[in-house]
């Protein structure tokens, strides 16, 4: 693990568009070898684009890799690049919106899926935005040191554990003032969810974000990181949502659901389609995988 860190280090030095390269490099021979996530990965996407052919799903799924690899290679400027070079490298748009609802004094939850350049896209965010945000700790310890150490780079960071709940997190938001950094999209079990759609499948969805919004008087904004063919990095922010909360949980997290979906359609490749999102089945269903 260690031996992985350096290399993360030294990479750091490079131009951006060098390691993205390498990280075209490696998707070639990860796509053919990594054969049970690859099987996640083209369920996931024929579950969600019927309508597209094989060779075009499986062309979001090699790019997908691609973006994988980037992701995990990003970890060196995240962690070891200077705070100019990351700056540099991710451009705002839109970003006003979030500022004039902090500077109104607004309690703000910041919608942000799992996306393949969620990292560099906080990474500029936190260094001058603290944040509220959950932590699951990492099997191994060496890199729960190393993620832990980079998520408090800036020394700005609320984390809570998964352990805290919903109730921990409704303290957090009513105490503090730093907006809430809310990841809506893994599956988390039938306990903590309800089924809605999503591309059309009847998926086990954490129902927190309209329960968290309508307990804490929070506006929702949006916040999609995406990585450019120039190697740059854009986080867009979109306005916050209207009339929500409603008193009507599962229009609320269906509405969740179908933000989530447009923005995905606009580049799928980059979205992460390597978890398993549809393994909670409803009951009475098989397993899709």
């Amino acid at each position: 693990m260690r031996i992985a860190f350096f290399i993360l280090w030294l990479l750091h030095f490079l131009p951006v568009t060098w390691t993205h390269a390498l990280a075209r490099f490696l998707s070639k021979i990860a796509y053919p070898l990594a054969k049970s996530r690859r099987h996640v990965g083209e369920v996931n996407l024929r579950l969600c684009f019927p309508e597209k052919s094989e060779e075009e799903r499986k062309h979001i799924l090699q790019e997908h890799f691609y973006h994988m690899l980037a992701m995990i290679l990003d970890y060196s400027y995240c962690w070891y690049a200077s705070d100019q070079k990351i700056s540099q490298l991710v451009d705002y748009q839109n970003k006003e919106i979030l500022d004039n609802a902090l500077q109104s004094g607004q309690k703000v939850i910041l919608f942000y899926p799992h996306y393949c350049s969620l990292e560099m896209g906080v990474a500029k965010l936190n260094q001058n935005v603290p944040l509220i945000s959950v932590y699951s700790h990492q099997k191994n310890k060496t890199l729960d040191e190393r993620i832990l150490k980079g998520r408090h780079r800036y020394n700005n960071v609320f984390l809570l554990g998964r352990t805290d709940g919903l109730l921990g997190i409704i303290r957090a938001i009513k105490k503090r003032n730093e907006p809430f950094l809310y990841l809506p999209d893994q599956d988390f079990g039938e306990k903590d969810s309800i089924f809605v759609p999503f591309f059309g499948v009847s998926t086990a969805t954490t129902d927190g974000l309209s329960r968290i919004a309508k307990l804490t008087k929070s506006v929702i904004i949006p916040m999609i990181p995406k990585r450019l063919e120039n190697g740059r990095y854009v986080l867009t922010f979109y306005p916050a949502w209207e009339n929500f909360p409603t008193n009507d949980v599962y229009a609320d997290t269906t509405r969740m659901n179908a933000f989530l979906e447009e923005r995905i359609r606009e580049f799928p490749e980059q979205y992460y389609w390597l978890h398993k999102r549809f393994k909670t089945r409803p009951q009475g269903e098989s397993s899709v995988y």
